[in-house]
């Protein structure tokens, strides 16, 4: 059987209540997007994250909200500089970064998407808090399907193609083995081509084996794993690995960050260790 055919993207929604509670902690959120298992399993890592931070200067939190910060400073940037009008994030989980941009950036549509059950719970939130509108909405989309209702193309279609575009995924793609997202990126870098101007901007955790802490890393990816019901494998050796992936992928080119450089500027703490997260924009 294929790989890509014995591959599910079902295991990553757990994590999606974990980190929403991660956001809401360090007043990123609302109450509206913690859920009582976000609670529950961010109350049960405790004890094994505070471990690995006091013994070792992994912090789980920050690498989450290293991230999630670096990532809201490139958005801010293309919207604000760049013109960008259209955003869409999967695999958005219960992330509250749609919320807090249309409450910031009204004239800006912002469309959500993850998995047929995660989006029909997000979708349900954001009606009840009176916050779904034209311009904020919720689709549908499953990033290994190749075609169909759930595939890239159809969530794509209603955006206007003349207007420029940011596509977002936070927290997906270390999900998968690097096959599977290198087709995913081909196909979501064919569907960008078709707008007149538009970017990517992801999150990726390198296979960093020159990190002093490389060992601990590797025994924390491996716990991320099964907690989720799935591997977690760790993708390119470095920055140069990273650029000609995306390249392959069709993406014109790539640019490496590393959040630990801009700590200051995201109102973060200096890190007690080499960072472990990359964020990379790239554009078509």
């Amino acid at each position: 059987m294929p790989e890509r055919a014995r591959v599910s993207s079902a295991h990553i929604s757990p994590s999606a209540h974990y980190t929403g509670y991660v956001w809401y902690r360090h007043q990123l959120s609302d109450p509206t997007f913690v859920t009582p298992f976000g609670r529950f399993v961010h109350r049960l890592l405790w004890p094994l994250s505070w471990g690995a931070r006091a013994g070792f200067g992994l912090d789980i939190e920050r690498l989450l909200l290293q991230r999630h910060l670096q990532i809201d400073a490139l958005l801010r940037k293309a919207i604000e500089q760049d013109g960008v009008c259209q955003v869409v994030e999967i695999a958005c989980g219960l992330s509250p970064r749609g919320r807090r941009f249309r409450q910031r950036y009204p004239h800006v549509r912002y469309v959500e998407a993850d998995l047929p059950a995660m989006a029909a719970r997000k979708r349900l939130l954001l009606r009840e808090a009176g916050w779904l509108s034209l311009e904020h909405q919720v689709r549908s989309v499953d990033i290994l399907a190749e075609r169909g209702a759930h595939g890239l193309a159809s969530l794509f279609a209603e955006l206007d193609h003349r207007r420029p575009l940011l596509v977002i995924t936070e927290g997906l793609v270390n999900y998968f083995p690097l096959a599977v997202v290198e087709a995913f990126w081909t196909r979501l870098a064919e569907q960008l081509r078709g707008f007149a101007e538009a970017s990517y901007v992801t999150d990726l955790y390198p296979d960093l084996r020159e990190h002093p802490r490389y060992r601990q890393l590797r025994w924390g990816v491996e716990l991320i794993g099964r907690l989720t019901r799935g591997s977690y494998p760790l993708h390119y050796r470095d920055h140069a690995e990273i650029v000609a992936g995306f390249q392959r992928c069709g993406f014109r080119q790539a640019q490496v960050l590393d959040p630990d450089t801009d700590s200051a500027s995201l109102g973060l703490e200096p890190a007690r260790a080499p960072g472990l997260v990359r964020v990379i924009q790239a554009r078509v």
